[in-house]
């Protein structure tokens, strides 16, 4: 349902072309005037805001809510916050248009009533004959009186952490497996993350895909301005919630703090540019807490922030952080929980492709660290801290907001001039996790070289700053920029790259010493010990199992990149202009189908006409396969996948005799071809019998491990008669996979019969090449890595995985540094263009 609301919105706001302002809507134009989500207080809420924000009232009518419980109260029907709703306005003369798009769409929807110029809310019940709401509009919205707090400050005295009996290679593992810092995979995978074909950065970082990544970047467009870089946006988080308990104000500035060290990976043109959202949880009432939330309040909004030039314009919060009753033996009990803010982070990007992430590159380098408290690296409030059962009475704190400017013009300028290799913030589990977390993208050694004072609290304080690896030809060019930049005094070496997979600590009393020497494979088997457990109970514990074998493995290499093709060439050049119009593909969707808008952009920078079909379109005789070259059916999730994978989609097709023919009849047309992704795959495979040459084709059912899968994973093209992958075969490529539903229900022997007749068109491979059934590097458990198929004459090819989301090169999760430029999936296009001729 929120997929067919956001397709309205979209088919809406797209009329207005590059006119957005909604106060222009017209009949010919974007027919919403006011848009509104409806969230807490249901339509109570969403609807006076609505109005209110033209300054106009509103007369509506309960009844026309849309609503399946006829028992429900008029208050249920009118508060309740039931999701995927969205409240509208639109001009009179706009309705017949928008019941059309809509109509279309397959979305419901009920004109609930008017605004009026009379700032009053009348809400009629005709079937109970009452108005249950008829208040003015200044009393519902108007500006309500500020609320006054008191409190009484009190003194607390906290005790210093005791860290004389900490055995230091237990505390390395116990701060790596801590569920803070430990790895969130079993969370990560289940999230399609490369759905709109314009994901830049999501949490998987590296070849090995290990979920580090310290800020999100996505592209502002499918297509950049020739001779120009892609823009973007980034995001990140911030929150440091057990500082807290030790000082309020320097939890707030550390939750700001971190929120920009971590955004600072991408390339952002000034400080300024960021804005944040601030979500505050306190338990007012309390004194110590309501003290806690004023002066954490105070310390970002009246002084950091201002003192940053960014400005905080929205947030949340949730006050009532407390719970208290009374227990058997009638005492009373209460739970409070400490004030925490958290912050994020969004900016606008000037070029994607400069995104820093933790990722190494393998060979000698060395590794700085940038330390904004200078030295202090207090432990207290740490993951050490909590894994010793303790907090502290001394935490990290900003002192200066002018060190936090520099430090992110540091490295806004190491990022232009290409001296920074890669970048990891130092957060939760402090300098040893974010090492640790950069060796394990790429197995690279690390040697930190460590002064022996206070080595606990170099190895594990969580003060503001980040590592940064920097090659031996760009040490003096580092230098130079912090003197330039006044971070000279912040920085430090402390560490270089060695040729072993572990981590050496060495100090001047441990010096040539193993005793601090710990296996890469060890310290990440702990870092992902809490998912894996987590993982293990969830979902198929075989397939966990294997993941978790891959850390050791030392014949896996990761993700590879062995194009058998030029990347950048454009075969289809010669024949664009051999037909007086550019050819037609029908990009076809169906209710829940998401995947449209990143298939129609590969085809059209390939030369083709693309056009959205939907199968409204089709049934309604709007639009006739007839007049298309090319038909696509596209990823997504039609009719939910509640009749299995495909399958509502397919059956709308089979048992409608009318369509059916047109797609026999398509079909059969010898200069015509087919894709089917995803879900169109699983569509299309159900098709078989209306498709010459495909009566083999198997259906799709659930991954093995019995999970939604979305990874990035290496395929190979095999030597097929698809015409989509001429000139592609034997490559090794990575790729995205986003689905539920993608076991191909094929034994050996069935494989070996399509392969011999070119029917076999991608299999899923190892790091070495080889077709593989291992998890997650065939993520759903085919027999032999199948994930692409063909008919027999080559025109139709049907493959799980999402090519269209890798169509340039910063789409990829990962990819070789010499990709610049277009991905190696745009080659399937290019070739469908050829084909054509």
């Amino acid at each position: 349902m929120e997929r067919r609301c956001q397709e309205v919105i979209d088919r809406c706001w797209a009329l207005a072309g590059n006119d957005i302002d909604a106060s222009n809507a017209s009949k010919d134009g974007n027919p919403i005037v006011s848009i509104h989500d409806v969230g807490a207080g249901g339509l109570s809420n969403a609807m006076p805001e609505l109005v209110n924000d033209h300054e106009m009232g509103a007369h509506l009518n309960l009844r026309k809510i849309p609503s399946l419980e006829a028992g429900m109260s008029p208050m249920a029907i009118w508060s309740n916050e039931a999701q995927e709703r969205y409240v509208l306005a639109i001009r009179p003369e706009s309705k017949d248009q928008f019941d059309a798009i809509c109509a279309r769409e397959r979305c419901p929807y009920a004109i609930l009533g008017a605004a009026t110029d009379i700032r009053q809310l009348i809400v009629d019940d005709e079937l109970l004959a009452e108005q249950p709401v008829d208040m003015p509009m200044q009393v519902l919205l108007g500006g309500t009186p500020k609320m006054q707090r008191s409190f009484e400050r009190t003194d607390s005295t906290l005790p210093a952490l005791e860290l004389g009996d900490v055995n230091l290679a237990e505390s390395i593992t116990d701060v790596l497996r801590h569920p803070t810092v430990a790895s969130k995979s079993f969370l990560i995978s289940i999230g399609d993350r490369s759905i709109t074909g314009m994901v830049v950065r999501d949490q998987y970082v590296g070849r090995y895909q290990v979920p580090v990544s310290d800020c999100a970047v996505t592209a502002s467009g499918l297509v950049a301005l020739d001779g120009q870089p892609m823009t973007g946006e980034a995001m990140s988080v911030g929150e440091r919630t057990p500082v807290a308990l030790i000082n309020p104000k320097a939890s707030a500035r550390l939750a700001v703090g971190e929120a920009i060290t971590n955004i600072a990976g991408a390339r952002i043109a000034q400080l300024s540019d960021i804005t944040m959202s601030a979500n505050w949880m306190a338990a007012c009432g309390d004194d110590a807490e309501d003290a806690a939330l004023f002066d954490a309040v105070h310390a970002i909004g009246e002084e950091l922030c201002p003192a940053l030039g960014i400005a905080i314009p929205v947030g949340k919060d949730s006050l009532s952080m407390r719970a208290n009753w009374t227990d058997e033996e009638g005492a009373d009990k209460s739970v409070v929980s400490p004030m925490s803010l958290v912050v994020t982070a969004f900016a606008p990007v000037v070029d994607v492709a400069k995104t820093l992430t933790p990722e190494l590159i393998n060979g000698d380098s060395a590794f700085y660290r940038i330390d904004l408290s200078k030295g202090k690296l207090r432990l207290g409030g740490s993951i050490l801290a909590q894994t010793l059962s303790q907090l502290g009475n001394d935490c990290p704190d900003l002192a200066q907001p002018s060190d936090l400017i520099d430090f992110f013009n540091f490295v806004q300028a190491g990022n232009a001039q290409g001296v920074i290799s890669a970048y990891h913030d130092i957060g939760d589990g402090g300098l040893l996790a974010t090492i640790a977390e950069m060796q394990f993208t790429s197995r690279q050694g690390i040697k930190l070289s460590l002064d022996d004072d206070n080595l606990l609290g170099q190895l594990f304080s969580e003060e503001l700053g980040a590592v940064i690896q920097v090659l031996p030809e760009n040490v003096a060019a580092l230098m130079q920029l912090a003197e330039e930049f006044n971070v000279s005094d912040m920085l430090s070496l402390v560490g270089q790259s060695s040729e072993e997979d572990n981590l050496l600590i060495q100090t001047p009393l441990y010096m040539g010493d193993d005793t601090l020497r710990f296996s890469r494979t060890k310290l990440q088997q702990a870092w992902t010990q809490v998912s894996y457990q987590i993982a293990r109970l969830r979902d198929n514990p075989a397939c966990v199992q294997q993941e978790y074998d891959l850390i050791a493995d030392t014949n896996h290499k990761g993700l590879i990149a062995a194009p058998n093709f030029d990347l950048n060439q454009k075969i289809e050049t010669p024949y664009l202009n051999s037909r007086e119009d550019k050819p037609r593909v029908a990009i076809l969707r169906e209710q829940g189908v998401n995947g449209q808008t990143e298939m129609a952009a590969g085809f059209t920078q390939a030369g083709f006409e693309a056009v959205d079909v939907h199968m409204s379109d089709l049934l309604e005789g709007r639009i006739n396969l007839r007049d298309f070259d090319g038909l696509v059916a596209c990823g997504g999730f039609s009719y939910g996948d509640v009749l299995g994978a495909g399958s509502g989609w397919a059956n709308s097709i089979l048992f409608h005799d009318e369509l059916r023919m047109q797609f026999v009849r398509f079909f059969a047309r010898p200069n015509t071809f087919s894709l089917g992704v995803c879900n169109g795959c699983q569509m299309m495979a159900q098709l078989k019998d209306l498709i010459p040459g495909a009566e083999n084709f198997p259906r799709f059912i659930a991954n093995e491990s019995a999970r939604f899968e979305a990874r990035t994973v290496n395929v190979k093209v095999e030597r097929t008669k698809s015409i989509l992958f001429k000139g592609m075969q034997d490559s090794i490529l990575p790729i995205a996979v986003a689905h539920g539903e993608g076991l191909a229900t094929l034994n050996a022997t069935e494989i070996d019969g399509m392969a011999k007749h070119g029917q076999l068109a991608m299999r899923y491979v190892d790091s070495q090449g080889h077709p593989t059934e291992t998890y997650p590097l065939n993520p759903n458990g085919s027999v032999g890595g199948v994930t692409g198929l063909c008919s027999t004459d080559g025109r139709v090819t049907i493959m799980m995985p999402h090519p269209e989301r890798n169509l340039k090169a910063y789409n990829h999760s990962w990819k070789p540094e010499q990709w610049d430029e277009d991905g190696a999936w745009m080659r399937m296009f290019r070739n469908a263009r050829a084909w054509l001729r």
